[in-house]
């Protein structure tokens, strides 16, 4: 297995592994046109963020992949990173995928000066939970709220 950026020509697979995602997400529903349009505009504007994907190797198919996004925490004063999406081909699960993605994630933030990786998941995942806890993420007792400003959500 080896992580890579994702570039344009990955698009499509990574759209096939977002529906995968938001097909078991409570709040979201698959739409492959805003997907592609959304991870176009990280994949084309690397100051926006990063799709890193996990490419297997001989053959080169994308197994899973992780988004982050970049922002500012006024609270640390510090450059910190939004890990917006993560999911891994149902077929790759507990193969270690998802904790290599993560690393390699951390790794990036790292070496970019980033302060934190954030992440939001489902209330009732207890896998994902359990997932992130193993992997060195701490619960938050922070709430979400959003509201839709254009009408897309």
């Amino acid at each position: 297995m080896r992580i890579r950026s994702a570039k344009p020509e990955d698009i499509d697979r990574c759209t096939a592994l977002l529906h995968t995602l938001f097909s078991q997400e409570a709040e979201f529903s698959p739409d492959a046109r805003l997907q592609r349009r959304g991870l176009g505009m990280i994949v084309g504007d690397p100051s926006v963020g990063r799709v890193l994907v996990c490419e297997e190797e001989p053959g080169g198919r994308i197994v899973g992949m992780v988004v982050l996004l970049f922002t500012v925490s006024t609270a640390l004063g510090a450059r910190v990173v939004l890990l917006e999406d993560m999911v891994v081909d149902p077929s790759y699960r507990s193969r270690g995928v998802g904790s290599l993605l993560l690393r390699e994630a951390a790794a990036l933030a790292r070496s970019e000066g980033h302060a934190r990786i954030t992440l939001l998941t489902d209330g009732d995942n207890l896998r994902a939970h359990a997932f992130y806890e193993r992997n060195g993420f701490d619960r938050s007792e922070m709430v979400v709220f959003r509201t839709p400003i254009s009408g897309d959500e």
